[in-house]
């Protein structure tokens, strides 16, 4: 029982840092939108995360992600996940810059630097983009 209450912790604390990452896209623009939070929902719950608890990570996301003044500390769990879920994230990501259908240079450049720290190649993140786009579009 210790260890599986420990194992839902660990986890717990993955999706916080994911959830944070989401939500620092989402603020980026100073907008942090409904939308975009259900967004960050859905994708959370995409890769793993229980309903139950999900109310619990964005918050405590949001109170990481208001203290932090770098994104590393994100990242990391992002780059240890399965490509398929990197992908998820990423796509993720676009969908909350491109909810208000548009990208400003900030969200841009945001994307550029994930990409590099998420050891995405330019052409998977360049083609991601484009889907999303003409999603939203």
């Amino acid at each position: 029982m210790f260890f599986n209450k420990e194992k839902v912790q660990n986890e717990n604390e993955n999706f916080i840092k994911i959830a944070a990452l989401l939500i620092h896209t989402a603020k980026i623009d100073e907008n942090y939108s409904d939308q975009e939070q259900e967004i960050i929902k859905k994708v959370l719950i995409k890769i793993g995360a229980t309903k139950e608890n999900i109310e619990i990570i964005i918050k405590n996301a949001e109170k990481i992600e208001e203290n932090s003044n770098q994104i590393l500390e994100f990242t990391k769990e992002v780059k240890n996940m399965t490509e398929e879920n990197k992908i998820k994230i990423v796509e993720a990501l676009w969908r909350i810059i491109y909810s208000n259908k548009k990208a400003d240079v900030y969200e841009a450049s945001l994307m550029r630097r994930l990409g590099g720290l998420l050891y995405i190649d330019s052409k998977i993140m360049g083609d991601i983009m484009q889907k999303i786009k003409k999603e939203n579009l």
